[in-house]
């Protein structure tokens, strides 16, 4: 009797305030930084897990880097009581949610968590449909930051749920329940959620899932993954979609689990220039130093969080060079040489005739009346200025980024 009340005060409240709901104001101005579990440890994941890497984000200084989201993906999930409501899974997370939200707030770190817009997750733990409105004032409850929505088991063909209707429905559910939540729609790209989804989420993917290698596809069989270029090259002519709450999302990183420091260093730099949220995907409890120092680079982290919130875009393409420009606020601009390639790259880039400039933001430097000055964001030393030519060198699989200011 309970749930059938529930469920009739949860259609009330869609049939009421749908017209009027939307997502939550004020937040993801820039785009979210944090962690998540899947990346690196899939379903094998418990509260002490998350109690530890939020001391690690703390401890290593990646909070105050920026990394504030400490989200639970797939696989926390217990079962529905009586009354249809969720609960943790009593043995991997004994002290339930709420305690650890407490424990993750009481480190100025924020709580996320996941589940699924079908009838189960990924995983095939109980999903949100038809319990948004319950789900969501249960996270609300719970003191819930973040939300990651899925998209598996929604159906096959004509009776295959529709994506507006799913995640819009859960938008709802989340304004109803009254706490500021962020709302990551992982869809996948299927449906050109750009297209739809800026009055709905404040970010969404844009691909299938990453995987840890630099340029590959791995077909699973019913779904596939792709690599950090295959999934940079899915961004193309999305760029205009994206800004100040309501962000592309190319999946969460895999800066940590690459195998080489430049293929590390790259991937988090060209992440910046997207204006991706960066959500860290491996162990922050045993980081190498030196993917810690590209975590935490404060000259990179600032084109990706920069207030303007235009995302970049490969300039030009030379073989296996690319060139990419990111405009910032105040006439500031970064320009990240990307080599995709197997053999380091030698170049000259002459500001007077390259013919810089974004026509999204009508932004076109005139260098023969204004010189910029230029600084290496991985040593965070000048590099001169464009009233001269760059000349640089561009290791395999990796990348050169500058911040230029007039």
């Amino acid at each position: 009797m309970m749930w059938r009340v529930t469920t009739a005060i949860a259609l009330l409240i869609l049939l009421v305030g749908v017209a009027q709901a939307q997502k939550a104001d004020g937040l993801a101005l820039t785009p979210p930084m944090g962690w998540n579990s899947w990346n690196h440890f899939g379903c094998d994941i418990d509260e002490e897990l998350i109690r530890e890497t939020a001391d690690a984000l703390v401890n290593t200084g990646l909070r105050d880097a920026g990394y504030i989201y400490v989200n639970i993906d797939d696989c926390w999930h217990g079962e529905r009581d009586a009354d249809g409501f969720i609960h943790a899974d009593e043995q991997r997370f004994p002290s339930g949610i709420k305690a650890l939200a407490n424990y993750v707030h009481a480190r100025g770190l924020r709580l996320g968590i996941y589940s699924d817009a079908g009838r189960k997750t990924c995983g095939g733990k109980p999903g949100s449909q038809g319990y948004e409105f319950q789900d969501a004032r249960t996270y609300a409850r719970w003191g819930v930051d973040y939300l990651k929505y899925d998209w598996c088991n929604t159906g096959e063909g004509a009776a295959k749920r529709n994506p507006v209707e799913a995640y819009t429905t859960m938008r709802d559910a989340l304004a109803a329940a009254g706490r500021p939540i962020v709302f990551s729609i992982c869809e996948w790209g299927d449906s050109k959620p750009w297209e739809w989804a800026g009055d709905v989420g404040h970010l969404w993917r844009t691909t299938g899932d990453i995987t840890n290698c630099w340029d590959c596809v791995v077909n699973h069989g019913a779904w596939k993954s792709n690599g950090i270029l295959p999934i940079l090259d899915m961004q193309a002519g999305l760029r205009r979609y994206s800004g100040p709450g309501h962000w592309n999302d190319p999946d969460m990183m895999e800066v940590g689990n690459l195998p080489t420091p430049n293929e590390n260093r790259a991937h988090f730099a060209m992440w910046a220039m997207l204006a991706a949220p960066l959500i860290i995907g491996t162990d922050v409890r045993h980081l190498d130093p030196a993917i810690l120092a590209v975590l935490k680079n404060k000259g990179v982290i600032a084109v990706n969080q920069d207030p303007r919130g235009v995302q970049g875009f490969p300039f030009l393409k030379t073989g296996e060079l690319e060139i990419w420009v990111k405009v910032l606020e105040s006439g500031d601009f970064a320009l990240a040489f990307l080599n995709r390639g197997n053999t380091p790259i030698d170049e000259r880039f002459d500001f007077g005739t390259a013919g810089l400039g974004d026509d999204l933001v009508q932004w076109h430097p005139d260098f023969s009346a204004s010189t910029y000055r230029i600084v290496d964001l991985w040593t965070g030393e000048p590099a001169g200025d464009t009233s001269q030519p760059m000349d640089l060198e561009i290791a395999a699989r990796d990348v050169r980024i500058f911040r230029l200011t007039k």
